[in-house]
């Protein structure tokens, strides 16, 4: 099964996925990008439905196939600031700042879906193939930042992490009456994760370790409701569980060549949406509410150091994301739509230091979209996205060896590490009606 997930994941180009909001996907696919993500309540693409609320698909009466692709582009930089000390181990007052921007370049973005009824009948099913979910920083060691100097320095040199999670669902709903429909779906998921370096592990003299890629497996579930009035308004409630992984298997090498194990376990969280849509016309409305449950899951709720040493966990905190989307049909077969996503931050100051190799929070995006209907069975989508994280994250440098004077996670006076970016993406997408 794991090498199933793998050959899949390799096959769709998954590589490594922007952090929306926390470290979610705001949306998936062309059409629901440029809505902000909202679709909860307003099912104008069989992704978007899919992938927010499984109800939703009782919306479609025919047999879709729908596959995008975007191209993504980051900007990050990470900051940082410590005291200067001298030969007897006193601050002298003065202090070491630099900055380093980040080089991965660029990150494609895949997904996959297709939808299957007929008319007659009060079932509907899709399957699809997503990345939800991921993060990625590559900032190389950099004598001027005190946070990327080598570790026989006492920074992290080069800091590198790639964290991606493929979903598979295997969706059904169920049309109650003409107004109402329920859905479920079963999810399955793959996950991969590399750190440079890696603190979820023990430090040894020579400092923390690298690790090669290790993969999780995981599973869990969705489940929706949707009710359409016929007379323009829509509603929508679902609620997608805990995706429960697997311990990722760390392989160490450290700078001194020895090698080491060690077990990391990070689920996805669960989320509770809640949806609204309004279609009159030539226009679509769509605004969708999200709490993401951080603070309840394996591997962010934990936080702090352990007693060797090593990071227990990220730390985070409950999000709340809104987004909301308009579609624009006045001109025949080109349909244009806008999208806004905000978001909270799961991260806060005392927190941040540990989470370095998690940068990507985005608190504000912007997405503009279009569709060209081609024919009654073909339709090509496409999608620009731009994001900020508005203020930057920062909070104090943390080191173990200080918790006993300035507990509770060894904050060194004076420091700060920070960082922020921007985020773009090109998008473009396609679907057929299979059975016109």
């Amino acid at each position: 099964m794991k090498n199933l997930f793998a050959t899949l994941c390799a096959f769709l180009m998954t590589t490594v996925i922007f952090g929306q909001a926390g470290h979610i996907m705001q949306g998936v696919g062309s059409v629901n990008m440029s809505m902000g993500g909202a679709a909860t309540a307003q099912p104008l693409d069989i992704s978007g439905a899919l992938h927010w609320n499984p109800a939703t698909i009782s919306a479609f009466d025919d047999n879709i196939l729908k596959v995008d692709l975007g191209l993504f582009f980051s900007s990050p930089e990470l900051s940082s600031t410590v005291p200067e000390f001298d030969g007897g181990g006193q601050p002298t007052g003065n202090f070491f700042s630099g900055t380093t921007a980040d080089d991965r370049g660029i990150s494609p973005l895949p997904a996959v879906a297709y939808v299957w009824s007929k008319p007659e009948s009060k079932h509907t099913f899709g399957v699809s193939a997503f990345g939800i979910s991921g993060f990625g920083v590559t900032f190389p060691e950099n004598m001027s930042n005190p946070i990327n100097m080598p570790q026989a320095n006492g920074g992290f040199g080069r800091i590198e992490s790639d964290y991606m999670l493929l979903q598979v669902g295997f969706a059904w709903a169920y049309e109650i009456s003409d107004q109402f429909s329920i859905g479920l779906q079963p999810t399955f998921n793959y996950a991969a994760l590399e750190l440079m370096p890696n603190p979820t592990a023990n430090p040894n003299q020579a400092g923390y370790p690298s690790t090669d890629k290790a993969s999780a497996l995981g599973f869990g579930g969705q489940i929706g409701v949707f009710y359409d009035s016929d007379s323009g308004f829509k509603a929508g409630v679902s609620y997608k569980t805990t995706q429960n992984f697997g311990d990722f298997e760390l392989d160490n090498t450290y700078l001194d060549g020895s090698t080491s194990t060690n077990k990391f376990n990070m689920d996805y969280p669960a989320i509770l949406s809640f949806g609204l849509g309004y279609s009159l016309g030539t226009i679509d409305l769509a605004v969708d509410y999200r709490l993401v449950d951080y603070e309840n899951t394996d591997g962010f709720s934990s936080v702090g150091w352990t007693q060797t040493a090593s990071v227990a966990g990220f730390g985070w905190e409950n999000i709340n994301i809104i987004s909301a989307g308009i579609q624009y049909k006045g001109i025949n077969k080109f349909p244009i739509r806008l999208g806004y996503t905000y978001s909270s931050n799961p991260i806060n100051s005392d927190v941040a230091f540990f989470n370095i190799p998690a940068t990507a929070i985005i608190k504000n995006a912007f997405q503009v979209g279009f569709t060209y209907e081609a024919s009654e069975r073909f339709a090509i989508d496409a999608l620009f996205h731009y994001g900020t994280s508005g203020d930057a994250t920062s909070g104090p440098v943390l080191n173990p060896q200080f918790i006993q004077n300035f507990p509770p996670y060894g904050a060194i006076p004076g420091s700060e590490v920070s960082y922020d970016m921007t985020t773009a993406m090109v998008g473009i997408g396609v679907s057929w009606k299979l059975n016109k």
